[in-house]
């Protein structure tokens, strides 16, 4: 994302300094092809942008047939901004198809020039249309109620993966999944990357989180069967200067969705 250093997760420090973090982190004792998912099983959930050597930078989920939803810092980090600006074009790949973008909607509360230092007060939200509808894939909708706190959240992304114990290891270009409990539900999301160890861990079944290459990325929660989009990855509380991210004790930030419906369906129907 984004902050100082590499473009990935928005990083942010306990002391308010902003550090990248490393893509889909994942638990030590259980194997990275068990976090390996399937794009058949979420089609809504596509990359914003893949460089040439295959890397993916952001990520974006389908919200409406021709609406997604990611990270404001991601228009920045991928061409989607210069592209749009210079009315060249930019495409996105959904499910095997592909499909322009024809306008980004930053949201009001994020600033044209992001400082270093991590603001509890900007939202990194951005809406992007598409130039036609999306008819073959189901939109994962917007979650509006207010209990986060302690539900346990899907995440999703391509990119570096590594494990609570190492950190950043490799990128095999695979999209992966990890799962983690809502630890604070207040403006953001957060979430506590727990280790497995030990008799008192609470740690869950594939607990992870998000780093490089996944800003953008949902935070999806199960209710009553239905999947439900309530966070979108921002980044991640740096730990102590210079510590490396994605370590077990690591804090993630996603927006919290529920608290911008109003602003996203407003943009949405201003379309009709």
């Amino acid at each position: 994302m984004r902050f100082s250093g590499n473009p990935l997760i928005f990083l942010i420090a306990v002391a308010l300094l902003a550090m990248p973090a490393h893509a889909i982190v994942i638990r030590h004792d259980t194997g990275y092809l068990g976090f390996v998912a399937r794009a058949s099983d979420y089609p809504a959930v596509f990359p914003l942008y893949t460089q040439a050597n295959g890397y993916k930078v952001c990520v974006a989920t389908l919200i409406h047939e021709r609406w997604a939803l990611t990270a404001a810092h991601c228009a920045e980090e991928t061409p989607l901004a210069a592209s749009l600006g210079k009315a060249q074009s930019f495409v996105v790949s959904i499910a095997g198809t592909e499909i322009q973008v024809d306008q980004l909607v930053l949201h009001p509360s994020w600033p044209d020039h992001p400082g270093s230092r991590f603001d509890y007060t900007q939202v990194d939200l951005a809406l992007i249309r598409l130039n036609v509808a999306v008819n073959n894939v189901s939109p994962i909708p917007l979650y509006d109620g207010s209990d986060e706190l302690g539900q346990t959240a899907t995440f999703l992304g391509w990119g570096h993966s590594g494990t609570g114990r190492t950190g950043l290891s490799e990128n095999d270009g695979r999209l992966r999944f990890a799962k983690n409990k809502v630890d604070v539900a207040q403006e953001q999301l957060q979430f506590v990357f727990d280790s497995p160890d030990g008799p008192d861990s609470v740690a869950v079944d594939f607990e992870g989180v998000p780093g490089l290459g996944d800003s953008g990325g949902p935070a999806i929660v199960s209710v009553n069967g239905m999947l439900w989009l309530a966070g979108v990855a921002v980044g991640e509380l740096e730990q102590s200067p210079g510590m490396p991210t994605g370590l077990y004790g690591a804090r993630v930030v996603y927006e919290r969705v529920s608290r911008h419906i109003d602003w996203i369906n407003k943009v949405m129907h201003a379309d009709k």
